[in-house]
C-alpha cells in the first residue's frame, strides 16, 4: 500500500477526466461551496442523463425503512437475473447534501448484473434540512432491515452482507460496520470504500495540494462538512469521522479504493494503515491518475475498471461465505 500520497510520483490526470471537468467548466458550473444545497441538487436530471439505462433486472422494487424516529427510509432493491448469492447496501456519494436513488440507479444496476448480488440503494436523509446523525441513524435501520431480508430473496442467513459506500457514502457504510460490530450485529461480510470521508482535518497534504481542487474541492468539503455537522466540536466523534476511532479491531475484511487526484486520499490511505494496524484484512486499489467523483461517473473508461475490483471483491465475500458454511 503507498505510504503516504505525497511521496509518489502521479501521471497526469486522466484525459477523459480532465474531458468533463473542461465540459463542465464550458456549461457553467459552479463549484459546490459557491451555491445552496437546491442549487446543487438542481443538477441531477443531467447527472441521471450521463448515466444511460442500466442492466434489466429480475426485479426492482421501491420500500421504505421504519426508523426508531418514525422516520421512513426509501430504499430501491434491485435484484438481479441470476440466482443472488449475497446482499448489498449501498450508500451513495454526495457530500452527504447531494444524491438520490433515482442518481444511484444504473451504477445498482451494474453492480447487481456484475456481482450476482441484490444491491439495495438508500435514500438517507440529507444535510442540511437533516444534519448529522440522520443519515447514520437511516443507514443503521437499513442495515438492520436489509439482514433480515435474505431469506425473502431465497439468500440463507449465512449469505455474505456487504457495505458499499463512494466519498460521503463511504463513510456512512465504514460508520455502520463500526456501529454494528459494537452493537453485536448484524455481521458484515466486507466493507468496500471508494475514497471514502474518514476524517474532518482538511489540513492533510492531499486536501492542500493545489492539483487536487478539482471536482471536489477542499473548499467544497468545507462546506459540506457545515451542512452536514455544524457543530465543529462533535465532527471528531467516530460517528462522523472514523479515522478517530480507538480500537478498529474485529472490523470486517475492507476494500478501499483510492484517487490519486483527491483531497481525501491521504484520510483513506490512513483509515486502511489504521485498520491493518488493527488486523483487520485490507486491499487498496489506487487509481492515481483520477480525481474524486470518477467511480460513479459511468461514461469514464476508469469507472468501468473500478466497478471491476468492486465485483470481484463481491466474488471473494461469496466465496468466503460459503467455505464457512
Amino acid at each position: 500500500m503507498t505510504p503516504d500520497s505525497t511521496t509518489v510520483a502521479r501521471p497526469p490526470l486522466d484525459p477523459a477526466s480532465r474531458q468533463v471537468l473542461d465540459l463542465m467548466a464550458a456549461a457553467g458550473r459552479r463549484p459546490l461551496h459557491e451555491g445552496t444545497a437546491e442549487d446543487a441538487r438542481a443538477l441531477a436530471p443531467a447527472r441521471i442523463a450521463l448515466n444511460g439505462e442500466g442492466p434489466a433486472m429480475a426485479d426492482v422494487r421501491d420500500l421504505t425503512v421504519p426508523v426508531d424516529d418514525g422516520h421512513a427510509v426509501p430504499v430501491r432493491v434491485f435484484v438481479p437475473e441470476q440466482q443472488p448469492r449475497g446482499i448489498a447496501v449501498y450508500l451513495h456519494g454526495g457530500a452527504w447534501v447531494v444524491g438520490s436513488i433515482a442518481e444511484s440507479d444504473t451504477f445498482a444496476r451494474r453492480v447487481a448484473a456484475g456481482s450476482g448480488y441484490v444491491v439495495v440503494a438508500v435514500g438517507y436523509r440529507l444535510a442540511p434540512e437533516h444534519p448529522h446523525p440522520a443519515a447514520v441513524h437511516d443507514t443503521d435501520a437499513v442495515v438492520r432491515w436489509v439482514a433480515q431480508q435474505r431469506e425473502a430473496h431465497g439468500l440463507g442467513a449465512d449469505a455474505p452482507l456487504v457495505l458499499l459506500g463512494d466519498s460521503a457514502g463511504g463513510n456512512l457504510a465504514t460508520v455502520a460496520a463500526r456501529r454494528a460490530r459494537d452493537q453485536g450485529g448484524p455481521d458484515i461480510a466486507m466493507q468496500v470504500l471508494v475514497y471514502p470521508v474518514t476524517d474532518a482535518d482538511t489540513a492533510t497534504a492531499s486536501y492542500l495540494d493545489p492539483d487536487n481542487q478539482l471536482l471536489v474541492s477542499r473548499n467544497a468539503m468545507e462546506w459540506a462538512w457545515d451542512q452536514y455537522v455544524p457543530d465543529v466540536t462533535t465532527r471528531r466523534h467516530p460517528d462522523a469521522s472514523p479515522l478517530q476511532t480507538e480500537d478498529l479491531a474485529g472490523m470486517p475484511p475492507t476494500v478501499l479504493i483510492a484517487a490519486g487526484y483527491d483531497p481525501l486520499l491521504d484520510e483513506g490511505l490512513a483509515y486502511a494503515r489504521r485498520l491493518r494496524d488493527a488486523g483487520v484484512e485490507v486491499d487498496v486499489f489506487e487509481h492515481p491518475d483520477q480525481m474524486h467523483g470518477f467511480f460513479t461517473m459511468l461514461n469514464l473508461p476508469a469507472s468501468t475498471v473500478a466497478i471491476d475490483q468492486v465485483v470481484a471483491a463481491f466474488d471473494r465475500a461469496a466465496a468466503g461465505s460459503s467455505r464457512a458454511s
